[in-house]
C-alpha cells in the first residue's frame, strides 16, 4: 500500500492569499517509519529536552512561534531546508502539489478542486504502478485540521459516483485524517505545502527547488504538479511551462 500524506496551506476565506495548496507526498508503507526517525533527528538538535513535543510546521519555523520562538532564524531556516531536503533526496519519495489560483476558479471551492485534482493524480499513479505489474492500494492522510468533513464526503462521493474525469479505482478508503503532533509524516506534508506556499505566493523557489525533482513523473512529464489557473493568469512556474510545451 501507497500512503498519500497531505497539508493545506492558504485559505479560501483570506482575501490575502491567491492561492490555496494542498500538497505532501506518497511513499510505500514500509517507509514512514524510517522518514520519522530522522525528523526525530532534528528535533533533538533543537530541542534535546523534549524533542517529541517540537512540531515541525513551515508557517511556526519561517515565523518563530510556538516552539521555535527561542530558536535564531538562521537555525530555523536550516533546519527547515535539512528537513525538505530529506524528501527531495529520497528515491522513495512521490511528491503531489496542488496550487489553484482562487479567482481561476471561482465559485468553485478552491480546496475542494484541489483535494479532487490530487485525488485523480494519485490514483494515476497507482494505475501506472499496476500497470507495471505491481499493483498497489492507496490510503490518503491529511491533517485533522483541514478541510476534513467536506473533503471526506467529496471522498466518498468519487468511490461512489466519481469526478469529472472518472472514478477512482485504486483508492482503499475514504482519508484518514489524523493530529500532526502525532505523526512527523504529516508535519512534512506541511512543509512540503509550504514550500509551495512561498514559491506561488512570494516567488521563492529556494525551498521548493529542493522538492521539484521528487514531483511524481513517468518519461519526463511531471504529473505531480498542477497549477489551477486562467490561461491569462499562467504563470512561469514548472507546471505551466509543461503545460505550454504540451
Amino acid at each position: 500500500m501507497y500512503l498519500l500524506y497531505l497539508d493545506d496551506s492558504g485559505s479560501s476565506g483570506n482575501a490575502a492569499d491567491g492561492h490555496v495548496i494542498l500538497a505532501g507526498f506518497a511513499v510505500f508503507e514500509r517507509q514512514p517509519h524510517w522518514l520519522s526517525l530522522q525528523l526525530d533527528d532534528l528535533a533533538r538538535e533543537i530541542w534535546p529536552q523534549n524533542p517529541d513535543g517540537l512540531e515541525f510546521r513551515g508557517a511556526d519555523i519561517f515565523s518563530g512561534k510556538r516552539h521555535w520562538r527561542g530558536v535564531g532564524k538562521v537555525q530555523r531556516l536550516d533546519c527547515y531546508r535539512r528537513a525538505l531536503s530529506i524528501l527531495g533526496t529520497s528515491r522513495l519519495v512521490h511528491v503531489f502539489g496542488i496550487a489553484v489560483h482562487k479567482a481561476s476558479v471561482s465559485p468553485d471551492d478552491p480546496m475542494e478542486r484541489a483535494f479532487e485534482e490530487i485525488a485523480n493524480r494519485f490514483d494515476r499513479f497507482l494505475g501506472r504502478l499496476h500497470r507495471q505489474n505491481n499493483t498497489q492500494r492507496g490510503l490518503i492522510v491529511l491533517d485533522k485540521s483541514s478541510y476534513g468533513t467536506s473533503l471526506q464526503g467529496l471522498a466518498t462521493n468519487f468511490r461512489s459516483v466519481g469526478h469529472r474525469w472518472g472514478q477512482l479505482f485504486n483508492l482503499t478508503d475514504v482519508p484518514l485524517f489524523v493530529d500532526s503532533r502525532a505523526t512527523r509524516l504529516i508535519q512534512y506534508a506541511d512543509m512540503v505545502a509550504y514550500a509551495l506556499r512561498r514559491y506561488y505566493e512570494n516567488g521563492q523557489s529556494e525551498y521548493f527547488d529542493l522538492i521539484s525533482r521528487r514531483f511524481d513523473a513517468q518519461g519526463g512529464v511531471v504529473h505531480g504538479l498542477a497549477h489551477l489557473v486562467r490561461p491569462e493568469n499562467a504563470c512561469h512556474c514548472q507546471a505551466c511551462r509543461q503545460r505550454v510545451r504540451n
